[in-house]
């Protein structure tokens, strides 16, 4: 990671293009100069000795619990009691062109 890296105000000025928002020419300063002291915090992140220590994914030790798949088959008039427009044996659905 550069360690002298700055956001810019024209960086500034293109995030908030892209969240469509409008920022004054101060504001542009202003959240330039935040942005920087939150990267400023960040990067003492790089300063850890991180040597032998493996990566972790998550930091709690949970585990998906699943369960089989086991495929029950539902009679078609089951299936046909609870669709709402039905003619005899079919459903009936709007039309799409």
């Amino acid at each position: 990671m550069v360690k002298d890296k700055q956001i810019t105000r024209e960086q500034v000025r293109h995030l908030a293009w892209l969240a469509r928002i409008k920022i004054s020419k101060a504001e542009e300063q202003k959240y330039a100069k935040e942005m920087n002291e939150i990267l400023r915090y960040f990067r003492k992140l790089d300063d850890a000795d991180t040597h032998g220590i493996p990566p972790t994914y998550h930091v709690a030790d949970v585990v998906n619990v699943t369960r089989e798949d086991e495929p029950q088959p539902t009679p078609p008039d089951r299936l046909l009691e609870i669709v709402p427009l039905k003619k005899d044996r079919f459903v009936k659905a709007p039309r799409i062109v």
